[in-house]
């Protein structure tokens, strides 16, 4: 090996690229299919719980156990195979039993998960499904009264898939012992490994389905929240431009809107992008199948089409929905706080000018309260400086109201100099 040191993570990620192979099955067979679910639309499970139920499993036939993490597990159960996946929201597991038994999709086939067993289950049945696969008959037409005979007419999809080398069908309605029902016709020659990619891809195809369904009732339990909160929202869109409400209740009322588009969009964040993402790996799985058409009848991809197809439609027009309200929220919000601010200034330039005048005011009684002051203050000067200039008077032999009489200018004119130098200099500062 090149002496350079390997991410820590290298051998695992490129092992998780071959985590999850596919069966090996040889037809005439049958397969078992049930997945599990937490109640809840938690973002992941309690790994614990589901290797734990797995092991008991395990343990009532004496099969050996799975690694401590591990997420996928293959082994033998009596005289079945199992198979057991762990995903982000559920888990599945897959019973691969030889031969088609007595009877078509015998609801006993599905004992091989015990019902004390299924009890203890941590979570719900999300879905389950019984496939039989048969050596492919020569003439078609007694694969099609097959068809007719095990599936509900106007729901059945029936594809030539992987260039002809298999015929699959199957309704999607699940049948009185609460399963889906498949059934596969295997050309000869088709190898073992081929069989089990499109056994896993049906079963692939239905989980995933049911999964992205649980998106559209997810909207159409919104639906009701999201036609109030629209009408609420156009109710005060209106009274912005045509109503008399103050425009605080109404920035309030907004506030509480955009509020209540918050929760939802975060109570179905989760639900919505997985429905997307499953919504997507459908489409894939079925891709690569490469449906043919049967005989005239519809294939899985027509199926989706008319069934499948308006449901996730819905679920993309009702986020679209939620997230162009919150946009509209917001911009009402910001376009009503826009219009408060700019009253807000209109009423402060008023103060402004308000405050200005009571200045001018103001200035105006400082200045004749200055006058009256220099008045007042030359007057007690005037006395002042009499008694200070009688005894001089008398000297040069001027009356006192003479001397009195000619102190009065200079001294209102000092007066006002010193009281106007005083203001000068506390106004510089």
């Amino acid at each position: 090996m090149p002496p350079i040191q390997d991410h820590p993570l290298r051998y695992q990620l490129a092992n998780e690229l071959h985590a999850r192979p596919f069966p090996s099955l040889e037809a005439p067979c049958r397969a078992i299919y049930l997945a599990i679910k937490r109640p809840s639309d938690a973002a992941s499970r309690d790994r614990s719980a589901d290797l734990a139920h797995l092991i008991d499993l395990l343990d009532r036939h004496g099969a050996q156990h799975p690694q401590p993490d591990a997420k996928h597990y293959s082994g033998k159960i009596g005289k079945a195979e199992i198979k057991w996946e762990l995903h982000t929201e559920f888990v599945t597991y897959t019973a691969f039993l030889p031969g088609l038994g007595d009877t078509p999709f015998d609801p006993r086939d599905f004992g091989i998960f015990p019902e004390d067993w299924l009890e203890k289950a941590p979570g719900v049945r999300m879905t389950s499904a019984m496939i039989r696969i048969a050596r492919r008959p020569a003439d078609p037409n007694q694969m099609n009264d097959v068809f007719s005979d095990w599936f509900v007419a106007d729901s059945v999809a029936v594809s030539r898939m992987l260039d002809d080398a298999l015929v699959v069908g199957g309704d999607f309605r699940i049948d009185p012992a609460g399963h889906q029902r498949f059934g596969i016709f295997v050309s000869p020659g088709v190898g073992d490994r081929r069989v089990g990619r499109v056994v896993q891809r049906i079963c692939e195809i239905e989980v995933y389905k049911t999964m992205a369904m649980l998106g559209f009732t997810r909207v159409t339990a919104i639906r009701s929240d999201l036609i109030r909160i629209d009408e609420d929202l156009t109710r005060l869109s209106t009274e912005m431009t045509h109503g008399d409400t103050p425009e605080e209740d109404t920035l309030r009322a907004l506030l509480r809107v955009s509020s209540e588009l918050e929760t939802v969009a975060a109570q179905s964040a989760f639900r919505l992008s997985a429905t997307a993402a499953y919504e997507a790996l459908v489409g894939q799985r079925i891709a690569v199948l490469r449906e043919e058409r049967f005989e005239g009848r519809q294939t899985f991809r027509e199926f989706m089409a008319r069934r499948f197809d308006p449901a996730m439609r819905t679920v993309k027009s009702s986020e679209k929905q939620l997230s162009d309200m919150s946009a509209r929220a917001m911009r009402a919000a910001e376009l009503l706080r826009t219009s408060v601010e700019v009253k807000r200034s209109a009423q402060n330039q008023e103060i402004l000018a308000s405050m200005d005048k009571r200045a001018d005011q103001q200035l105006q009684l400082q200045t004749t309260v200055e006058g009256l002051s220099v008045v007042a203050i030359s007057y007690y000067a005037v006395s002042l400086v009499g008694y200070l200039l009688y005894p001089v008077a008398d000297a040069v032999g001027i009356s006192k109201g003479m001397l009195t009489a000619m102190s009065v200018l200079p001294v209102v004119l000092l007066v006002w100099l010193g009281i106007h130098r005083i203001r000068h200099k506390v106004e510089g500062h």
